[in-house]
């Protein structure tokens, strides 16, 4: 069994080689190739191209990559005309991979959707390109496989992987009782996102935030988790522009060490928000968006909650800011809850309580098993009982 994956997101390579390691359990003559990054790489994957290095948001930031996406489609046609995978397994960033899914229909290639794009937040109109272009979606959140379902759409409800990613990742317990205060003062985590431009529009918002908390809270300490080494240079960089004299404590490829150890998060919005909910720590959101009147940004303001785990739960359990043009008012929100939190310890207990509720029903593992013996049997693969203890729930 062949199967090219396309995953440009941080997190879609972090699922995508999950899911290679469990088709690899039951299948050991299993291949991976495509499109990804170095998670899917480490598990055996064979990059065309190393499409995480792309990963943008915003149709401004787009428009000068416009030719490399094409360029990369165009690679993608000529693999599927001279060597067709046995399936194609798209992971979300949906911008490109409706022209991955076009390419392989045309070429008789099965296409499944796996972390489907978020059509019924903000373009339900464009499930007519699943219905043509995908032949099974393999759907993450409940509600999704509801409407997907109600559509016309060939899909499943497998659960979320990053749920699995929580329970099997072995936390270093020595840097978390680091980072843990050994004296009374509280533990904020800093989460200024995976991609270079969330860092640097979200992040000096963030610094507005926390030295308003620490002018009533000096004692806070506050922790910096960053997705890679360029993105600590940029928060230090930033924080030195802004004449911020706070001590920030900066963690490298660590965030789930980071999130355990603190009392709550200030975020940017992402999948992010699961861990703090599989790990019961109370969060904050931020994303900015541009001033300028773009569609997208207009559907992000419009948009009732733009947090996973606030979709799954249909209400705002964590703190959404979506800030556009002066953040002044977004500033004063933030600290609000920051402080509420760190000074209330009902208030902080009373929000750990909901999340415990919802993760008790919503964040059960066994999505990327359950994943994979799904793609197996749509493929009519013949495998090896799987290992023990790796069973679909």
């Amino acid at each position: 069994m062949r199967i090219f994956f396309s995953a440009g997101e941080p997190s879609g390579d972090q699922h995508s080689a999950l899911l290679i390691e469990e088709l690899q359990q039951r299948d050991p003559q299993m291949t991976a190739e495509g499109f990804g990054g170095p998670a899917m790489a480490r598990q055996g994957c064979r990059l065309l191209f190393e499409l995480t290095e792309l990963a943008v948001m915003g149709f401004l930031r787009v428009l000068p990559l416009i030719a490399k996406f094409r360029r990369l489609v165009q690679l993608a046609e000529a693999h599927f005309e001279q060597n067709p995978p046995d399936a194609v397994v798209l992971v979300d960033f949906p911008g490109f991979n409706w022209w991955i899914a076009r390419a392989a229909k045309k070429r008789g290639i099965p296409v499944f959707y796996y972390l489907p794009p978020q059509l019924w937040g903000w373009a339900p109109w464009r499930v007519r390109r699943v219905r043509k272009w995908v032949d099974h979606v393999i759907c993450t959140l409940p509600f999704e496989y509801e409407w997907y379902r109600k559509r016309g759409v060939s899909c499943t409800w497998v659960g979320h992987p990053f749920f699995d990613e929580v329970a099997t990742h072995e936390l270093n317990q020595e840097l978390v009782e680091r980072l843990r205060s050994t004296t009374e003062a509280p533990v904020v985590a800093l989460l200024p996102g995976s991609r270079n431009h969330e860092v640097t529009k979200n992040w000096p918002v963030m610094l507005q935030a926390i030295q308003r908390v620490s002018k009533q809270l000096p004692n806070v300490r506050w922790i910096v988790g960053n997705y890679k080494p360029a993105h600590e240079t940029m928060c230090r960089q930033l924080a030195e522009e802004a004449g911020v004299r706070l001590k920030l404590e900066y963690v490298v490829g660590q965030t789930s060490e980071v999130i355990e150890a603190a009392a709550c998060c200030l975020m940017v919005s992402g999948s992010i928000s699961l861990e703090l909910l599989a790990r019961n720590r109370p969060g904050i959101v931020l994303y900015r968006v541009p001033r300028i009147g773009l569609i997208a940004s207009w559907f992000l303001m419009k948009c009732r909650f733009i947090t996973l785990t606030n979709l799954i739960a249909d209400s705002e359990l964590m703190p959404e800011f979506i800030s556009c043009g002066n953040p002044e008012s977004d500033v004063a929100g933030i600290s609000q809850q920051i402080l509420q939190w760190l000074t209330d310890g009902e208030s902080l207990r009373a929000t750990q309580n909901s999340m415990a509720l919802l993760a008790g029903h919503a964040a059960a593992p066994g999505a990327t098993t359950r994943a994979a013996e799904l793609l197996i049997m749509k493929l009519h693969v013949t495998v090896p009982d799987a290992p023990e203890g790796r069973k679909a729930a």
